[in-house]
C-alpha cells in the first residue's frame, strides 16, 4: 500500500472541535466488513451487536496534562514546553518538545508559574526539536509532579482549534482512566459512559483492560510513499495475567472480541503468541500496522474518524479492508459524520 491512497478531503467543518453532549450520545456508523454493508445508528446503540461472553478490552492509560507555557531566561520569550515522559525520578528528568525549538540551546534556563516558582534547565537536544529538561526542585518527587501537573494543560491534538476549557480535563479521559502516562487520550473509548457499562453487564457482556501509553507519534506526518519504509514511535504496553486469561478464554469459546481503538488492537497484535493466545508483556511496541495484515485476536473493533494519511486509518483500513473502510469514510464525509478525538466513531463487526 501506498500513502497516496490514503488521501481524501476532510472539510474543516467535520473536525469536532467539541465532544457531544453525553459521550455515547455520538453517532455511531457500523460496518459490516464481510459484506461492507453500513448502518447508521447511535453509540449507545452498539450494544446490539453483542452478547453473553462477548469481550470489549478498554485502554485504561490516563492522560496527564502534558502542556506547559514558560518564558525563557533574560529575554522573557513564551516558550512551549509538551512533556512526553519522565526519564528519571530522582534527577527530575523530562523528554519534552519546545516551541520554537529555535529559540531553545543547551544550558538555557526556562521559569514556569505565575511567580516562576519552577525552574528548568535544558541538558540535551535529542532531536531537531526534542530536548531533555531538568527541573530544579526542591522537595520529594509526589509534591514535585503536583506542581509541575498544576502548571499544565490538557493536552488536546492541534486540529482543536479553541482554547482549552476547564470540562476538557474531564472529557479528555476515558471514565476508567487510571495509569498515568499517556499524551494522547484513547479516543474511540471516549464514547463509554457508565450507563453503558453497566447495561454490559446486565447484558453478561464482559470486559477487561489492557494499557498502553499514547504518544505524538500517532499524529506524526507520514513522510514516505511506501508504507513498508515508514517506522513509528515506540509506546509503553503492559499486558497483565488477568487480560490474558480472559481474552484467551474469550477466544477459545469463540465469542466475539472487541478491541476498542486502535492502541488496543497494536497492543493485542503485539502480545499475540504463534499459537493466536496472548501472553503478558510489560515494554514497548512500535509495531505498525498497515493493508493488507491478518489480524489474530480481535473480530471486532471500535474506532474513531481519523484524519487523511494517519496511522490510525491506515490501521482501521487493515481491519475492515481498505476499499470497505475507504468507502465508509466516503458516506461519513457525505453524511457530516465528525472527525477526531472528539468526534464519532465506527463500529467494524
Amino acid at each position: 500500500m501506498k500513502l497516496s491512497q490514503f488521501r481524501f478531503k476532510l472539510p474543516e467543518e467535520l473536525i469536532a472541535q467539541y465532544p457531544a453532549k453525553y459521550r455515547d450520545e455520538s453517532r455511531l456508523l457500523v460496518l459490516h466488513k464481510d459484506t461492507g454493508e453500513i448502518e447508521h445508528k447511535k453509540f449507545y446503540d452498539i450494544i446490539e451487536y453483542f452478547g453473553k461472553d462477548d469481550l470489549f478490552i478498554f485502554n485504561d492509560t490516563k492522560v496527564f496534562p502534558a502542556r506547559l507555557y514558560g518564558n525563557k531566561e533574560k529575554t522573557g520569550a513564551k516558550i512551549e514546553v509538551f512533556l512526553l515522559r519522565e526519564l528519571n525520578e530522582e534527577l527530575r528528568l523530562w523528554d519534552v518538545l519546545v516551541d520554537p525549538a529555535r529559540k531553545i540551546r543547551i544550558g538555557n534556563k526556562l521559569y514556569f508559574g505565575e511567580d516562576d516558582s519552577l525552574v528548568a534547565e535544558v541538558i540535551d537536544n535529542t532531536t531537531s526539536r526534542g530536548r531533555t529538561l531538568r527541573f530544579l526542585f526542591d522537595g520529594d518527587h509526589d509534591t514535585f509532579k503536583e506542581v509541575l501537573y498544576s502548571m499544565g494543560e490538557t493536552p488536546l491534538p492541534r486540529y482543536i482549534t479553541r482554547p482549552v476549557e476547564p470540562s476538557d480535563e474531564e472529557r479528555y479521559q476515558t471514565i476508567f482512566a487510571k495509569n498515568e502516562g499517556a499524551v494522547v487520550a484513547p479516543s474511540a473509548a471516549l464514547h463509554f459512559s457508565r450507563e453503558l457499562l453497566k447495561l454490559m453487564e446486565l447484558n453478561d457482556i464482559n470486559h477487561t483492560f489492557i494499557t498502553l501509553h499514547a504518544s505524538l507519534g500517532n499524529f506524526r506526518e507520514i513522510d514516505v510513499e511506501d508504507l513498508t519504509k515508514h517506522k513509528t514511535d515506540s509506546e509503553q504496553l503492559i499486558v497483565g495475567e488477568e487480560a490474558c486469561q480472559i481474552i484467551n478464554t474469550t477466544q477459545d469459546k469463540r465469542r466475539r472480541i472487541c478491541a476498542i481503538g486502535t492502541t488496543v488492537m497494536r497492543a493485542l497484535e503485539t502480545a499475540v503468541c504463534t499459537e493466536g493466545h496472548v501472553k503478558t508483556y510489560d515494554g514497548w511496541t512500535n509495531k505498525f500496522i498497515f493493508p493488507p495484515y491478518d489480524f489474530t485476536v480481535a473480530n471486532s473493533m471500535v474506532a474513531n474518524f481519523y484524519a487523511p494519511e494517519s496511522q490510525l486509518l491506515m490501521m482501521t483500513a487493515a481491519f475492515g479492508g481498505f476499499e470497505n473502510v475507504m468507502n465508509a469514510y466516503d458516506v461519513a464525509v457525505k453524511e457530516g459524520y465528525k472527525f477526531g478525538c472528539y468526534g464519532d466513531a465506527m463500529l467494524i463487526i
